[in-house]
């Protein structure tokens, strides 16, 4: 009954998905431009027309002019990383967690300080391509929840309509959750793409991906359904 249940509510969420992306396409455009205007963001909104089979998308994507940093940022963004990593050794130890994650992220961006202090001139990506990327991905990872809570939730025995609100939420949460991460990429990569590699690695995908795992750990928390005898 439970591999039945997993079929049926990964072809309809996934059908209602595909019917519903256009509007969601929508709506990003919507949240997107209120953003620019709001934090005044040096960057454009543009449309990109997609087309596969009968799926026709007009995808709002952030336009943003690249920018190298600077001597002034590059020397500020060493200093303050520095500073940073040399702190977190005064924190607290019941914050060890946190205290290796804030210097994983540092390395990465004192890699990227390290790079652009090298070859500036030869970093090969642009924040146009990435924050399309960025988009293209996102819709992505919405479109494979269902395959990923079939494989991995859909097979207990949490019930029909659980499995589904689960479902549900969290498509629904990323949906609203993109614009907002493209809106918080935007600030950083206005300034200058010294910023992208930390934020492709650590805030880009990833943040999607723990997401789904934050709703996927609550949704396991539930109570198993009890078998009627």
């Amino acid at each position: 009954m439970n591999l039945l249940v997993a079929i049926a509510l990964f072809i309809s969420f996934s059908a209602l998905w595909l019917l519903a992306l256009p509007y969601a396409c929508i709506l990003w455009r919507l949240l997107l431009a209120a953003g620019l205007k709001a934090i005044h963001l040096d960057a454009h909104l543009d449309l990109i027309a997609w087309q596969r089979g009968f799926i026709q998308l007009a995808i709002p994507c952030l336009r943003v002019t690249p920018l190298l940093p600077d001597p002034q940022t590059w020397i500020w963004n060493c200093v303050i990383t520095a500073a940073a990593f040399v702190s977190t050794y005064f924190w607290p130890k019941h914050l060890v967690p946190l205290i290796y994650l804030s210097r994983g992220i540092l390395l990465i961006h004192a890699s990227a300080c390290t790079y652009f202090a090298i070859w500036p001139a030869q970093f090969p990506h642009t924040p146009n391509g990435y924050l399309e990327g960025l988009t293209f991905s996102s819709i992505a990872i919405i479109t494979v929840v269902p395959l990923l809570f079939s494989l991995t939730y859909y097979i207990f025995n949490f019930g029909l309509w659980r499995k589904a609100f689960l479902t549900a939420l969290t498509m629904t949460y990323l949906v609203f959750f993109v614009p907002f991460q493209l809106l918080f990429q935007a600030v950083f990569v206005q300034k200058t793409v010294l910023y992208m590699p930390v934020l492709y690695i650590v805030f880009a995908m990833p943040a999607d991906v723990l997401v789904i795992v934050a709703f996927y750990a609550w949704g396991m928390t539930w109570k198993f359904r009890e078998n009627p005898r």
